[in-house]
């Protein structure tokens, strides 16, 4: 029997590059609004962390990004990117 180990995994998901982002754009008008003038472009997105186990960092690496690409992140819109995984 393999032996599994604790790993939280923490993903970073974001419109594409090219894709509005309204929500996006309503917080730099709001910021430019309140004088924060020297605010570009805000880009909005999501912060998943999971706690998952695995055989390895990579075995976890590899159900996490089965993951994205199949629930988490919407492949037209969104890119994904695993920001890290460490053992519990």
């Amino acid at each position: 029997m393999t032996q599994l180990t604790r790993f939280r995994a923490s993903v970073r998901i974001m419109p594409r590059r090219g894709i509005l982002d309204p929500q996006g754009t309503a917080v730099a008008h709001a910021l430019h609004a309140l004088g924060f003038t020297d605010v570009g472009d805000v880009r909005i997105g999501k912060n998943i962390v999971l706690d998952l186990s695995a055989p390895s960092a990579s075995g976890a690496d590899d159900a996490v990004r089965n993951m994205c690409e199949q629930l988490l992140a919407n492949p037209v819109t969104e890119e994904f990117e695993i920001a890290g995984i460490e053992p519990l």
